[in-house]
């Protein structure tokens, strides 16, 4: 298992200039650690979105790179934005899961099917034909800045582990955020 604070930190610290879409558990660490908050759109308060709307994204800013960091139970919310994807097949987009078993974001609730859901399958099934799972973080790492560079679209499920103390949910405003990124893409 990958402990999700880590396989975090691994993604900011090669990040560059890819506009970031973080949504539920993921959003607990990276706000803590992003080194380039013009570049992020959190998704809170809208559980099971942030892939559509990392997709609406990546197909209207396609001169940037566009990586979804999403949790297992709100990929199963919206489970057609896998199809969507698909079909589109946006060249920039990266969708990366945390595969944690639980609703960690509302009290840690079992997910329905946590220990046999395959999502990196589904991804597949669906037609998105490079999707792969991590269960090392090592590995991960290592694999890391190609999967950045590949032409999308890439899924990646990460199995995580939490620590006891993991960081609160956020409780910012997703409109200053959105704010913020708008200003900084129209700038460039």
């Amino acid at each position: 298992m990958i402990p999700a604070f880590e396989a975090v930190k691994a993604i900011n610290a090669i990040r560059g200039d890819c506009v970031v879409v973080p949504t539920m558990t993921p959003q607990r660490y990276w706000e803590s650690i992003t080194q380039r908050p013009e570049l992020d759109l959190p998704i809170f308060g809208g559980m099971g979105k942030a892939s559509s709307v990392a997709l609406g994204l990546a197909l209207s800013r396609p001169d940037r790179r566009i990586v979804i960091l999403d949790g297992d139970g709100s990929l199963l919310m919206n489970l057609g934005s896998l199809v969507t994807i698909a079909d589109q097949q946006p060249k920039n987009l990266v969708h990366i899961v945390f595969q944690d078993g639980v609703y960690f974001s509302t009290g840690s609730q079992l997910v329905p099917g946590e220990d046999s859901t395959d999502l990196a399958g589904m991804a597949k099934s669906a037609g998105i034909e490079d999707a792969a799972t991590f269960d090392d973080l090592e590995e991960f790492v290592n694999n890391l800045p190609n999967i950045l560079e590949r032409p999308g679209p890439v899924f990646v499920c990460l199995k995580v582990t939490h620590p006891p103390d993991a960081p609160p949910v956020y409780t910012g405003k997703s409109g200053d955020a959105v704010k913020r990124l708008t200003r900084t893409l129209r700038d460039r």
